[in-house]
């Protein structure tokens, strides 16, 4: 459960025996460098007699006898995915530490070099205070000029020399600070199979595991389809006599949208088992409001523009609900949708009927010529990942050459287009980032493109969903997100290419895995509400705030103009049409600098760790 403060877990891989601890926070047991702050789940086997101790690090539906199983055997290589939640786990023998990360990254791992051993902890911005890092430059022009090529971030963090650690991995950590030793066990090929079925137990064993642990919970029903599927889920799932705290948010003074229409829908379908409640928001509550006043994450949260209506509807559930877990059906888009590179592997796989079809399927939704759509998705089927990684650090180098940033290219990567106000600096960051995506090893060769593209999408969200959940944290809520567990996205992603959802539908695998629970009008929808009206809304209501955020620290590092940000922050505040896309990744990473700059750090103590090496 949410503690209201800081939740994280970590640890050493060091001959040291006198080690920090956070302030606050109690070591696992003894001869353990492992320590928890807060009051996540987690399991600990203590050393059984074979000089190993074993800790399993968050929700995870492992049962006690599997548990004591893995007391005295080798693990097993796909630990990290053989249950529902998110966790990792990590072994400490005699001779080092071994992690082994979610293949999701929904609870990432981090590491960094400490006194001629490694640090660990699933917060970087925990290791950041013990080794007093300063901000990564190049972490963040990625993040503001680049978010969506998530491969130019690799391991870096916003905090220099504290890294992640590859997701789906086996990792050793040498005690003498030794290079790290990676394998890659978790690999999604294809299974033979329905996938609506495998996807139908995925979720519901998620949504389970969180309504055994808290009964009271609540969930988002925004009225689409992934919300509701959640929501359902977890109404089916709960003990009875109970009923579930279903919530909706929609503006004040307006009840007809089409959101709140299949809401109420879904709930009165269930209002056995659902208590809907409608949480009006008004104008102190529109995007940009008091951005800076972001709690400290480990990055930049999603929800840092939209802070005062999250921050709003969390605190509401917590005061008049007694909230202290909340679902929601965030991730649902990554995870389900069908990326348009998929066109690709048909041509590959020699599927011509298929690729027609569904070329004109999504021509006709994006409203796009089908002939440059066919052309690219011909070039992709014919150019490798590490290719396409080293054409575009070509093109970043040379930013007077112009990139063509269309959405609707079945292509490997994607840049935005190049804001007027990014500084050649930042432009020469991301080149080097680019640089170092094509020398880095993939460990999925040989994946189907949309299956690795997918991978990649999927694990940025999931590791940014973290950042939103220490968010929630400091409103005391224990923010979920079940479509971001391991097991609801390895199952996705394993489907074969004859089964997998057309690159124009409308989320039909979860349609049909959820059909028996859902009503049918809900089932059936194939749109979704949109906030762009309460953004540029938003904007204008807090020009002046925003505006002054462009002297800040992303100025200072060379980064922006912040003349240049500050009349583009006008021309949009007065409705001149233009992609938010780079003004809104810059304005949330200046609100975490603010919060990173004005929030005390972590307070770490030297504490003795007894028979370390027992």
């Amino acid at each position: 459960m949410a503690s209201g403060g800081p939740v994280a877990f970590g640890g050493f891989s060091t001959t040291r025996n006198i080690l920090p601890l956070p302030e606050g926070a109690e070591r696992f047991g003894a001869g353990s460098s492992a320590w928890r702050l807060g009051s996540v789940p987690a399991h600990f086997l203590p050393d059984q007699g074979g000089h190993r101790r074993i800790l399993i690090l968050g929700w995870c539906g492992v049962t006690g006898s599997e548990l004591r199983r893995l007391a005295n055997a080798p693990l097993p290589t796909d630990i990290t995915w053989r249950w529902p939640g998110v966790y990792t786990v990590v072994e400490e023998t005699r001779d080092s530490v071994i992690c082994h990360t979610d293949p999701a990254s929904a609870l990432p791992l981090y590491v960094t070099a400490w006194s001629s051993g490694w640090a660990w902890s699933t917060s970087a911005r925990m290791l950041a205070g013990l080794t007093s890092a300063s901000v990564d430059s190049q972490r963040l022009a990625c993040l503001v000029l680049a978010p969506s090529v998530p491969t130019l971030v690799g391991s870096h963090t916003c905090y220099t020399g504290v890294e992640q650690l590859t997701p789906g991995c086996r990792i050793e950590l040498p005690p003498d600070g030794g290079s790290l030793r990676c394998t890659a066990p978790w690999r999604p090929d294809p299974v033979a199979g329905t996938p609506h079925h495998r996807l139908r137990s995925a979720l519901t064993t998620a949504v389970a595991l969180r309504v055994k642990a808290d009964p009271y919970l609540s969930c988002d029903l925004s009225g689409g389809l992934d919300s509701t599927t959640i929501t359902v889920l977890a109404a089916a799932a709960l003990p009875d006599q109970h009923k579930l705290n279903a919530v909706t948010i929609h503006p004040e003074g307006d009840e007809n949208g089409a959101d709140l229409h299949y809401a109420k829908l879904a709930s009165e379908a269930r209002k056995d088992r659902i208590t809907h409640h409608l949480l009006p928001l008004a104008t102190e509550h529109l995007p940009y409001t008091g951005i800076t006043s972001v709690p400290a994450t480990d990055e930049p949260a999603p929800s840092t523009l939209t802070l005062a209506r999250l921050t709003a509807q969390l605190r509401w559930m917590h005061q008049h609900l007694g909230s202290r877990t909340h679902l929601t059906g965030d991730g649902g888009d990554s995870v389900l949708f069908q990326p348009p590179v998929h066109l690709a592997d048909l041509i590959r796989h020699r599927r011509w009927s298929r690729t027609m079809s569904e070329a004109l399927g999504w021509a006709r939704l994006r409203h796009c010529s089908i002939a440059p759509l066919l052309l690219d998705a011909a070039m992709t089927a014919r150019t490798s990942r590490r290719d396409a990684l080293a054409g575009l650090a070509r093109s970043l180098a040379a930013p007077a050459l112009a990139r063509d940033a269309r959405q609707n290219r079945a292509g490997w990567f994607h840049t935005l287009p190049t804001p007027p106000w990014a500084q050649p600096a930042a432009l020469r960051l991301l080149a080097d980032a680019a640089g170092e995506a094509v020398d880095t090893e993939d460990p999925l060769l040989g994946l189907d493109t949309s299956v690795r593209t997918l991978v990649d999408e999927i694990r940025e969200v999931a590791r940014t969903a973290a950042a939103d959940a220490q968010l929630a944290a400091t409103c005391g809520i224990d923010l979920h997100n079940p479509f971001l567990d391991v097991r609801v996205m390895d199952t996705v992603l394993r489907t074969s290419l004859d089964q997998r959802s057309r690159v124009h539908a409308y989320k039909p695998l979860l349609a049909r895995a959820m059909r028996h629970l859902l009503p049918s009008k809900v089932a059936a929808r194939t749109t979704k509400g949109s906030f762009n009206t309460d953004h540029y809304a938003g904007l204008r209501t807090n020009l002046a705030d925003v505006s002054a955020l462009a002297d800040g620290h992303l100025a200072g590092l060379g980064l922006i103009d912040p003349n240049r940000l500050r009349g583009h922050l006008r021309q949009a505040a007065a409705g001149i049409p233009m992609p938010l896309a780079t003004i809104e990744q810059a304005l949330s990473a200046e609100a975490w600098l603010h919060s990173h700059h004005h929030t005390p750090g972590p307070v770490w103590t030297d504490r003795a760790v007894r028979d370390a090496h027992a």
